[in-house]
């Protein structure tokens, strides 16, 4: 029974392949839309994963806290609280067996200078373990040591793209630059040039210059407090694992709460949350795109309804001689309803590989300078043909519904 509609259907189908591939179009379209723009969504939602995967997932960041002038709460980081002797105090703690390893930055933006060309960069002050809180390390040359922080030695790391953008192809390796940030001034030699990172939003590892945090505080950013602690930006702490991020978390605090009256002196920052935030936006933009994707197949599904109605009234006295030789209602809604699903279900599988080779087609493509990501998943595949099915059901239904209810009399004097 299902086999002779369907074969039916296709014989009434290519009756007319015109006005059948334009109603088709519609369903080709949409179901190529949906499968394309959740492609471009999961690939964005990938690489932002992959982006803080490189920098640690199981980073914690301690920044400053907030202070209140004149009434008015600032906002967090603000206050001149975090210094480089709590880093020192958790650096040499014994109670904080959950952290892998810490490191202090002072971070500061300022202008770099070599051979005639500047660039304006973010300079980071920090120790030798920084590239290990952050797995990131030199692919050329060395990381200053231990030994350089201690002598407040003129020695930096370029990141990659400072280093392109001041050297070209040439090897900086040895050479002399100047930084002018704050007022202040110093000549360091170029000591290494750490591998391409990338980064996220706003932060970039590759534009970013490194140097002993002793020679920031000491020549170019120099800022104490009332007590007469180095003031820094933040402190970097990497957890030896992400089951142990809580208790690493806990820990420090301990530390930092026995070195000071107020906890409202510092905050903590998980990368975790940082991540699971960028993952919550980037489920809502797939949504989005999908939900908008989705239009096309609503339209598409209107003009499968349009023409099977069309259909139905060219065919009105083939419906009545159907019913005259013995055909029960329920063929006519069947062999309609077969031929609407003919047409979603054909385009649907139209539209599954025009979907895959639009997203492979766009797959690296640069967009506003960003490159496109596209990932396919079984789930989309599945998701748009189903709707497409679905819609060619529902869309069906109405006019499968009126050829059933004809009057065999008056279809058969129907012209």
């Amino acid at each position: 029974m299902i086999a002779e509609s369907v074969r039916i259907a296709l014989r009434a189908l290519t009756a007319n392949k015109l006005r059948t591939a334009l109603t088709m179009l519609g369903i080709v379209i949409g179901v190529a839309a949906v499968i394309a723009l959740l492609a471009i969504g999961q690939g964005a939602s990938l690489a932002v994963e992959s982006r803080f995967a490189a920098l640690g997932t199981n980073v914690i960041y301690i920044v400053p806290g907030q202070q209140t002038l004149g009434g008015v709460r600032s906002a967090a980081g603000s206050a001149p609280t975090l210094t480089y002797q709590d880093y020192q105090a958790i650096a040499a703690s014994d109670a904080v067996p959950a952290v892998a390893a810490v490191a202090p930055e002072r971070g500061f933006f300022g202008q770099v200078i070599a051979q005639g060309l500047n660039t304006n960069t973010r300079i980071i002050g920090t120790t030798p373990s920084y590239q290990d809180v952050f797995n990131f390390y030199p692919a050329r040359g060395e990381f200053f040591t231990d030994d350089d922080v201690q002598a407040k030695a003129a020695v930096v790391v370029l990141g990659a793209t400072v280093a392109q953008n001041l050297f070209g192809d040439a090897d900086p390796i040895g050479q002399t630059i100047r930084i002018n940030a704050g007022g202040s001034s110093a000549n360091l030699r170029v000591i290494g040039v750490m591998q391409p990172k990338g980064g996220t939003g706003f932060l970039n590892r590759d534009d970013q210059v490194f140097l002993p945090i002793t020679t920031a505080l000491a020549r170019l950013q120099r800022a104490r407090t009332a007590t007469g602690g180095d003031l820094i930006s933040s402190i970097d702490v990497q957890a030896r694992s992400q089951k142990e991020i809580t208790a690493a978390i806990d820990q420090v605090t301990q530390v930092l709460l026995a070195r000071r009256r107020s906890p409202d002196d510092f905050q903590i920052r998980n990368v975790q949350d940082q991540i699971d935030a960028q993952k919550q936006a980037s489920q809502t933009l797939t949504i989005l795109l999908g939900a908008i994707a989705g239009i096309s197949l609503v339209v598409g599904g209107i003009g499968i309804m349009n023409i099977m109605i069309v259909s139905v009234t060219e065919r009105t006295r083939e419906i009545g001689i159907r019913k005259a030789v013995g055909a029960k209602r329920r063929d006519i809604l069947l062999q309609f309803l077969m031929e609407a699903l003919v047409v979603s279900v054909i385009g649907g599988l139209i539209g599954i590989l025009a979907g895959i080779g639009t997203s492979w087609f766009v797959e690296g493509k640069r967009l506003n300078g960003q490159e496109i990501q596209t990932v396919v998943v079984p789930g989309s595949i599945l998701l748009a043909f189903s709707v497409s099915a679905a819609i060619g059901l529902f869309f069906g239904i109405y006019p499968a519904s009126r050829a059933a209810r004809l009057n065999p009399i008056e279809a058969l004097r129907y012209e």
